[in-house]
């Protein structure tokens, strides 16, 4: 779906913005006033994992402005298999600041926003207060239920990913303009259903790949430009190299979300792998 921008420019770019966005300033679609826009935007990344990372480091090279990362977890070795923006040397150090180090090693202009915790329902609505989008890549479905609740209480949209062992997935979700995460997955597997992320696994370059698209819708909704994923659901093989693609409409006579449910622990989504809506969960 074709959108307007979500963000207002900023007044200006200075000289060394001029200088390292030398070649988005090229691209017609984009452009002094669409880099202006990106200077501008607040895009918030719950997850600095398998697909956080590579969407954190594509939005700060591509310039946006404020990015905030919620994370409570520590780097563990077993992690750089995938999560590429922690590194040998900030293992055991919170995600959220190794992240922020990366980051600022990779951009100094963009500012960080650390928020050293789990995103619950007592705290979302704080969390996400001021942030123009949301980047959903969590590995729970409480939290992804989560996520898409307050998004559709602020009234922000926001882009998923889900990836498990060679099968991936992303979309948009805004509430105010199409369906949510509760349109794709009204309810959650029922407890015991689903294997844990450790035991299923995951191909350590696949969130490479959805996080990166994760990143690309960031950009066209902050700047407006081009077909936004709301309402389609793309899927991936990576065996096969193929992608499909699902439409996806609001759920005829869903009740609107009026608040947050409690928030706790609940299993990881990791069920069997499979190219239809359901079946392609997240491992971080």
């Amino acid at each position: 779906m074709d959108l307007s921008p979500l963000v207002e420019p900023a007044a200006e770019l200075t000289d060394a913005e001029l200088r390292r966005y030398a070649r988005h300033l090229t691209v017609p679609e984009i452009g002094e006033e669409g880099q202006r826009r990106l200077k501008n935007a607040r895009v918030l990344c719950v997850g600095a994992g398998g697909l956080g990372s590579p969407a954190l480091l594509y939005l700060a090279a591509a310039g946006v402005g404020t990015l905030g990362v919620v994370d409570d977890d520590d780097v563990d070795a077993s992690n750089l298999q995938r999560q590429v923006i922690h590194g040998e040397g900030t293992l055991g150090a919170p995600k959220t600041a190794s992240a922020a180090a990366r980051i600022a090693d990779l951009n100094p202009l963009v500012r960080v926003v650390e928020h050293r915790e789990r995103l619950t329902a007592e705290s979302a609505e704080e969390v996400l207060a001021g942030y123009d989008l949301v980047l959903d890549g969590t590995d729970n479905f409480e939290t992804r239920y989560l996520v898409s609740d307050a998004c559709e209480l602020a009234g922000v949209p926001h882009v998923w990913g889900s990836i498990l062992r060679f099968d991936g997935q992303y979309s948009v979700f805004w509430g105010a303009h199409g369906p949510t995460y509760r349109d794709l997955y009204p309810v959650p597997p029922a407890p015991g259903t689903v294997p844990s992320c450790a035991e299923a696994g995951v191909l350590g370059v696949l969130p490479g790949l959805l996080g990166t698209a994760m990143a690309v819708e960031a950009v066209k909704l902050v700047t407006g430009i081009g077909t936004t994923m709301l309402g389609r659901v793309a899927t991936y093989d990576a065996l096969s190299a193929r992608w499909w693609e699902i439409p996806l409409v609001p759920t005829p006579g869903r009740a609107p979300v009026t608040t947050l449910a409690s928030a706790g622990d609940s299993a990881p989504a990791c069920p069997a792998p499979g190219p239809q809506p359901g079946g392609v969960p997240t491992v971080t």
